[in-house]
């Protein structure tokens, strides 16, 4: 693929609606807390959605539901700050990250954290909404936030982290609605974190280039050309859990229509990855909103 038929991967694209509706003054905070990326707010909100729906056996309380959507954009949206700090060095030599308002100079480290600041602090509020014994298990996530970033200098496996950080909000749902968390839970935890290596690596072969020249590291840089069989395991590993999670959750049949549906979802992604195409791993990425409706989905017809 030659200068002009590649594709520009970079996330930020000037001209969207962050630039034409928004004041001039917010701009790099809408982008830092990638309110115009959603792709992570989807991820991180759908495996809590279908926590919750397990944990109420149908459908949670409307209350439940306002308070972790709100959780799931503050967190995601803190996450990415604390991202963006700690890469901000690396990120302007990133071809898909060199715009974004830190490595391009549009913000001021200072500014950055006051921002996360503020973030937390409305983050914290919610947990007023909660029972103390999730109010701990909420707390307990707060290194991972900030430990994620600095994986890729020393670990191979950042994404698993993050997988861990992302979908805490399934603990955390199991703890507010029962009290508990009980062995499926964690196990359907365990099948998001691998959920989350697989489609993660799938993202980072985007940047695989850019993050071998800087002596970074991701899965995708240790699984290199065997990537496809790599990210096809660990989706094999994400039905595995949850099916098996939700066995002892004693989710009902539709559950296990609903996981063949999403083997085959995940299926047909791993049979189309191709390593040297990064705008349709990407493309691949971004379907896995599909993988999380698609749990939620399962979670609620196998409740009843």
């Amino acid at each position: 693929m030659n200068a002009l038929s590649r594709p520009d991967l970079s996330d930020i694209h000037a001209g969207d609606w962050v630039d034409r509706r928004l004041p001039t003054a917010w701009r790099p905070y809408a982008r830092l807390a990638r309110i115009d990326r959603p792709v992570g707010i989807w991820l991180t909100l759908f495996p809590c959605l279908a926590a919750l729906i397990q944990a109420s056996h149908g459908l949670p309380e409307i209350w439940l539901l306002v308070v972790f959507c709100l959780g799931a954009f503050l967190m995601r949206s803190a996450g990415s700050t604390v991202n963006d700090i700690a890469d901000r060095k690396f990120d302007g030599h990133v071809e898909r990250t060199r715009f974004r308002p830190l490595a391009s100079g549009q913000l001021r480290t200072q500014g950055a954290i006051v921002f996360l600041a503020v973030e937390l602090a409305l983050a914290a509020l919610l947990l007023f909404f909660l029972t103390p014994f999730t109010r701990l298990i909420a707390v307990c996530v707060l290194p991972l936030v900030f430990i994620y970033p600095l994986c890729k200098r020393f670990t191979h496996w950042p994404q698993a982290v993050l997988g861990a950080a992302f979908n805490w909000g399934m603990l955390m749902a199991w703890a507010q609605v029962s009290g508990s968390i009980p062995a499926g839970a964690v196990v359907m935890w365990l099948g998001a974190i691998a959920w989350q290596i697989g489609y993660d690596t799938v993202y980072a072969y985007v940047d695989v280039a850019d993050d071998t020249r800087l002596g970074l590291k991701s899965t995708a840089i240790l699984f290199g050309n065997n990537g496809k069989a790599c990210i096809a395991l660990f989706y094999a590993l994400t039905i595995a859990s949850w099916a098996v999670g939700g066995w002892l959750l004693g989710m009902s049949m539709p559950y296990a229509v609903g996981m063949v549906i999403v083997a085959a979802h995940l299926a047909w992604q791993a049979w189309r990855i191709d390593l040297e195409r990064p705008e349709l791993n990407y493309r691949l990425f971004l379907s896995n909103i599909l993988t999380g409706v698609l749990l939620a989905g399962a979670a609620f017809a196998g409740s009843w």
